[in-house]
């Protein structure tokens, strides 16, 4: 039973294989090659308006990713300068408490 399973499921590919090309090779008149050269066209035309829009979105994302790493590091350099600051809060403060005791 596993082979003949194995062999209905050979079958079944090399059907599917097979149709494929049955169909190109069924192209007998020049209006069904008009007709697959339209469809064709027409999923040329398609792939590359999809393209054209991701291409669009991945440029917009790029974008917005440089914005972001923008707004981070100068998030992080006014981060570094509050904490510079706030260190030399503290040696005085240090120093002041030093004086007085």
């Amino acid at each position: 039973s596993a082979q003949i399973a194995d062999l209905q499921q050979k079958l079944l590919d090399a059907d599917n294989g097979d149709r494929a090309k049955q169909r190109w090779d069924s192209i007998a008149t020049i209006l069904e090659a008009k007709c697959a050269l339209k469809y064709l066209l027409g999923e040329l035309v398609s792939s590359k308006v999809q393209e054209s829009k991701l291409q669009s979105s991945l440029e917009q994302s790029q974008a917005s990713c440089s914005d972001v790493q923008k707004m981070l590091m100068e998030e992080r350099n006014h981060t570094a300068e509050l904490e510079t600051a706030f260190q030399n809060q503290i040696l005085v403060q240090e120093q002041q408490h030093q004086e007085k005791v």
